[in-house]
């Protein structure tokens, strides 16, 4: 079974993490579990997890106790060696969990083209990726390896090093038909190279990861 942890909060956007949840179920045996709303998921039967993006920072656990938790759940899925995807938020909390850095920094709006390295998790995707967040992973946890990079982003995706987590600051669900509600929401650059997503194939790596976690 495959478990979405759903990271967003209350008042966020959640039609984020409805497409993330819709391009990873589709077809496939699971479950959306809220951890902002429902605490810390059971892992029984649960074969693989994505953890969805989210308009909190990790820094914000004092006022968010259930980033705490779902500190305490990367940790026990790196130890079980479940695999794992984490997205946006999720690429930060991943890390940040294992004892990385995360830091609030510039708005990133448009889409930007990125260094992929040799990994499964990449078989498809194109360098050209749309990206919408503010926070960054400046260092990442440990045991978490590099595995792609920008020109304004050293450590755009990582991978741990015997587990099999994977972790994107990209959103794979952002597709040309949530650009509008996008651009209304967080702003978006009004030129052409943004807004042709005829390249971008960033979708692909949830299927490489279904694929990767035996799901398919």
């Amino acid at each position: 079974m495959l478990l979405v942890c759903d990271t967003m909060v209350s008042d966020g956007p959640s039609y984020f993490t409805d497409a993330l949840a819709d391009l990873a179920l589709d077809g496939r045996d699971g479950v959306v579990h809220s951890l902002p709303g429902d605490g810390l998921p059971t892992l029984s039967d649960v074969d693989a997890v994505v953890v969805t993006g989210s308009t909190a920072g990790v820094y914000e656990a004092d006022e968010r106790p259930w980033i705490a938790d779902g500190r305490r759940l990367v940790r026990e899925l790196v130890a079980r060696e479940i695999p794992t995807l984490g997205v946006c938020f999720g690429h930060q909390l991943v890390n940040d969990a294992l004892g990385g850095t995360v830091e609030a920094g510039d708005q990133k709006r448009g889409i930007v083209d990125v260094e992929l390295d040799d990994d499964p998790v990449f078989e498809g995707v194109s360098g050209r990726i749309p990206m919408v967040h503010g926070d960054y992973v400046v260092s990442p946890g440990d045991r978490m390896e590099t595995i792609a990079s920008a020109g304004y982003y050293d450590h755009l995706a990582t991978r741990h090093e015997s587990a099999p987590v994977w972790t994107v600051q990209y959103h794979p669900e952002f597709t040309g038909t949530l650009l509008d509600r996008i651009a209304d929401d967080f702003g978006w650059p009004d030129d052409e190279d943004h807004r042709d997503f005829a390249e971008v194939t960033a979708a692909k790596t949830v299927e490489n990861f279904a694929s990767l976690a035996g799901l398919d």
